[in-house]
């Protein structure tokens, strides 16, 4: 197995997973740690040849096969830029960015580029939902006709991360409408959003939601419907449903045990886990492992800078439904 040499730029909630997970995996040389606040105390804390907090050097080590960017969404533009400019493999955390000249600008350097790209859509490679595919793929279920999906968090986020989110539909409803053409291997065509303040008050200062439901309608004439909310006070609840004509497929929570207590008062089982880390924690060592593979065998990733860009094109779509309180037609990469 090739060893691919990486690079790690921004080593906080997200690339400390991603930093774990390496640690796992075989054939992986951590060649360099960025993060603005690295300073003495990173060598005792972490292992890699050096720590810096200068991303340009890391870009330009000729010791550097691919780099992973989990820094502010902000930031994912210029610097996957740069990164393919600089002839490197390049992980990028969702979304790829919140300015959409500055995304397609970059689009246009990948596309002229040989550098790879993979966006960190981890739900792709949570081994349930990936289950649901395979069963779509035999024609157990025979023609989709319903997608059903539910994501609903187990507190809502603090107003610093809210002011900076970019929505709920930029935040956390994006990697449902990922999902959504992932599942169903369907472009959405247009979307229904409808939503309010349920939970915190305070957040209508940041024009935003923390209760929504988007219909989707797509080409092959499908729909579907995702509903959102920032606190299930039983625990962090994932759920997809794909129902055609010959079946349903349905992939449920992931639960603190399997076990259940049944007594005459009834049966009752654990929660599901509470944290998303928990929940997908397998799925993102997988998708590392998947961007690794591409890496090695110069394949194509298996979730491209065009399908990020999909993702907020429907997430455009759906916070301009909401504010217009109409049905909203998705644009296409270019905003045609």
């Amino acid at each position: 197995m090739k060893t691919v040499r990486l690079g790690l730029i921004g080593v906080g909630r997200i690339g400390s997973v991603h930093y774990q997970n390496l640690k796992r995996i075989d054939g992986v040389h951590l060649r360099a740690l960025c993060d603005l606040k690295v300073d003495g105390r990173w060598e005792k804390q972490f292992t890699a040849d050096y720590f810096t907090n200068d991303y340009q050097r890391v870009l330009s080590d000729p010791e550097i096969d691919a780099v992973l960017i989990c820094t502010p969404t902000n930031l994912h533009p210029q610097m996957v830029k740069e990164a393919v400019l600089a002839h490197k493999d390049v992980f990028c955390e969702k979304p790829v960015g919140f300015d959409m000249d500055e995304i397609l600008g970059t689009y246009e350097v990948i596309k002229q580029a040989s550098s790879l790209v993979q966006v960190g859509f981890n739900r792709r490679y949570d081994k349930s939902f990936a289950r649901i595919i395979e069963l779509r793929d035999q024609d157990a279920i025979g023609d989709p006709q319903i997608l059903k999906i539910t994501s609903r968090d187990p507190e809502p986020p603090s107003h610093d991360y809210v002011a900076v989110s970019g929505g709920i539909f930029m935040d956390m409803t994006i990697h449902d409408f990922d999902m959504a053409r992932f599942i169903t291997g369907q472009e959405v065509e247009s979307v229904y959003a409808t939503g309010g303040i349920m939970i915190d008050p305070g957040i209508a200062q940041y024009d935003d939601l923390d209760t929504a439901i988007t219909t989707l309608n797509f080409v092959n004439g499908m729909i579907g419907v995702i509903d959102n909310s920032r606190q299930a006070t039983y625990g962090y609840d994932q759920r997809i449903e794909l129902f055609g004509s010959k079946g349903m497929a349905h992939a449920g929570n992931v639960r603190e045990s399997t076990t259940a207590l049944a007594t005459k008062a009834g049966t009752v089982d654990d929660n599901p886990l509470f944290f998303f880390l928990q929940r997908y924690i397998d799925a993102y060592k997988t998708e590392i492992e998947s961007f690794l593979d591409s890496v090695r065998n110069r394949e194509a990733t298996k979730c491209t800078y065009e399908d990020g860009i999909k993702a907020i094109r429907i997430a455009e779509a759906a916070k301009q439904s909401y504010q217009e309180k109409k049905p909203v037609e998705v644009k296409n990469i270019y905003g045609d």
